[in-house]
């Protein structure tokens, strides 16, 4: 073995051990800034780097009305300076000191990161802290991003296929409450729509400590880092806390279906969802351990039976929240999705019928002992080796913090997911997949209108 990996090895290693007792131990510290920021350490010298993770409480499902796609525009706006950095340095500062930054928007919370060599963490939280601070929204920098973001939705959403399906005309049907089916990028008219005086009233709302999760993790002593969070964030105001959206979904009594036709589409696709349970409940657990076995990697079920089987399926993925979101930043309400690429010598209500049968398999008898550790292991070795990065683990605990409130589920929801049982696999298959609360989303290639005779 290389020497200069063994520090690696051991680490990997630690956290393989507490596994058999189906758990982590991965340390940290949290605590609260008197302005209310909850903040995360948790160190790990296994190598010299360290990730500066920020999420702020807010996502596309608090926008309101004629605003939509404000919070991912806001997400470009806090890149355009702030009082002591500039349009442009924080890209600058960053990668010229060897790191790596982003920002996403999702549907209940905005994050920002930057990961560099461990000596560099002032310039993170520092760069964090002023534009948290102080800013710069200018009309000059709104009408820039706006048609950044306009350009990001021509070439990522209208011209590519499947994707303004997926992302506007799917939500719409399978939800009710326009928080939860509206279009996350928005739309240009709700763009052009919107003014400085509400990027300004936004930022005020939720860019504020109180209402944020400052997690750091990698090469740190907790000590100096807490100095340096004092001095950056310290000073920093809070703000009345803004008050959650109302997601609230009706219960779905009849099954929807709609067919959609995409003409930059060459192989169709359908969408199969049903609502999906609380958050932290144990049918979360649950369904999450039956998705593995119906789609995770090559020897589940779906594979096995429709890629591999009758080959009528190209591909498929699936995932609680899907295509947003995982089971670990699920929130509810949301779905629970099915995506089938399928054979276009298919017909997509072959798909879903075939479907529906290995779901009906799994509500008569409960998978078999194998079966289940199979999947307990795909979960177990996928956790395990995404832990390995400062950033997964920054972002998994400011996460917990940020939608339960407990961080160290970091540590202990493995054994949640481990201990599910077949039986409670079978329960939740026949009590979520319920032909009245389906939604069928089939997406099929047509020609282009200017094709048409």
């Amino acid at each position: 073995m290389n020497p200069m990996k063994l520090p690696l090895y051991l680490a990997f290693l630690s956290l393989l051990s507490p596994l058999g007792a189906a758990e982590l131990n991965i340390a940290f510290e949290k605590y609260k800034l008197p302005n209310g920021l909850r903040v995360i350490l948790a160190p790990d010298s296994a190598a010299p780097v360290v990730t500066v993770y920020l999420v702020y409480g807010v996502g596309s499902r608090s926008e309101e009305k004629g605003r939509s796609g404000f919070a991912h525009l806001f997400e470009h706006m806090m890149f355009q300076g702030s009082a002591n950095a500039p349009k442009g340095m924080h890209f600058q500062m960053v990668e010229s000191n060897g790191g790596n930054l982003n920002g996403s928007t999702h549907p209940d919370y905005t994050d920002y990161y930057e990961t560099l060599p461990a000596n560099k963490l002032a310039v993170a939280l520092w760069l964090e802290a002023d534009r948290m601070r102080s800013l710069a929204i200018t009309k000059e920098n709104l009408d820039n991003q706006k048609e950044a973001v306009k350009q990001e939705r021509r070439l990522s959403v209208d011209n590519q296929p499947y994707a303004k399906a997926i992302v506007e005309d799917f939500p719409a049907l399978a939800f009710r409450n326009w928080s939860n089916s509206h279009s996350s990028i928005g739309s240009f008219e709700d763009l052009n729509a919107a003014t400085v005086q509400d990027v300004s009233k936004f930022f005020a709302t939720y860019y504020a400590p109180n209402n944020a999760v400052l997690a750091v993790a990698g090469d740190i002593k907790p000590a100096e880092v807490k100095k340096l969070i004092a001095e950056y964030f310290g000073g920093l105001k809070a703000q009345p806390q803004p008050k959650a959206p109302d997601l609230t979904e009706p219960e779905q009594k009849e099954a929807r279906r709609e067919v959609y036709r995409d003409a930059l589409a060459r192989v169709p696709a359908v969408l199969v969802s049903y609502p999906g349970p609380k958050r932290r409940s144990p049918d979360y657990y649950a369904l999450t351990m039956l998705d593995i076995v119906l789609t995770g990697g090559d020897s589940s079920r779906l594979y096995q039976a429709m890629v591999k089987g009758t080959q009528s399926v190209l591909g498929v993925e699936a995932n609680l929240g899907w295509p947003y979101q995982q089971f670990s930043d699920y929130k509810d309400p949301g779905l629970y999705v099915v995506n089938f690429t399928y054979n276009p010598a298919v017909d997509g209500k072959k798909v879903v019928s075939e479907f529906e049968g290995e779901i009906e398999k799994l509500k008569q008898a409960p998978v078999s002992a194998k079966e289940l550790e199979r999947a307990r292991n795909t979960l177990r070795s996928t956790r395990v080796r995404s832990l390995q990065s400062s950033m997964s683990r920054a972002n998994l605990l400011a996460l917990y913090e940020l939608l339960d409130g407990k961080p160290e589920l970091l540590n202990t929801e493995l054994e949640e997911f481990l201990k599910v049982t077949p039986e409670q696999i079978r329960a939740v298959a026949a009590k979520y997949f319920v032909g009245a609360r389906q939604t069928v989303f089939d997406i099929v290639p047509a020609p282009k209108k200017e094709d048409k005779k």
